[in-house]
């Protein structure tokens, strides 16, 4: 792996420890966005201000909010996050796909796509 591809993980995991684990989203931003933040979910405005009235309604309205990252793949200008997202701290949550675009070290742009965990499944293969 390159050293900027490690560098762009670093970036991401960094990214996601300060908004979401930190409850620190304007400090992400400032430190690990570009200047531009173009977001791709559908349910959440552009730019940085959408940024952080979703990480404010993730985090704030929800005091056990859980987002564990499981997986990282990462190429030359894109790094993929495989995580678990609960709300509440418990039950079957979320399985997340997280897809961030980097241009000079700095996120720019992300998409996302969430499915619910289901109590049953049709296989006993795990989600993550």
């Amino acid at each position: 792996m390159s050293d900027q591809i490690s560098a762009n993980e670093q970036t991401v995991r960094d990214f996601i420890r300060t908004a979401f684990h930190e409850g620190r989203a304007q400090e992400a931003l400032d430190l690990y966005v570009g200047d531009r933040y173009i977001q791709h979910n559908p349910g959440v405005p552009d730019g940085s201000e959408g940024f952080i009235q979703a990480v404010k309604e993730s985090i704030g309205t929800h005091p056990n909010f859980v987002f564990d990252t499981r997986r990282v793949i990462a190429t030359d200008e894109y790094v993929v996050l495989h995580s678990y997202m609960t709300l509440t701290g418990e039950g079957p949550g979320f399985a997340v796909m997280d897809i961030f675009r980097m241009e000079d070290g700095k996120i720019v742009e992300h998409w996302d796509v969430l499915q619910p965990v289901p109590e049953d499944a049709a296989n006993d293969n795990s989600m993550f």
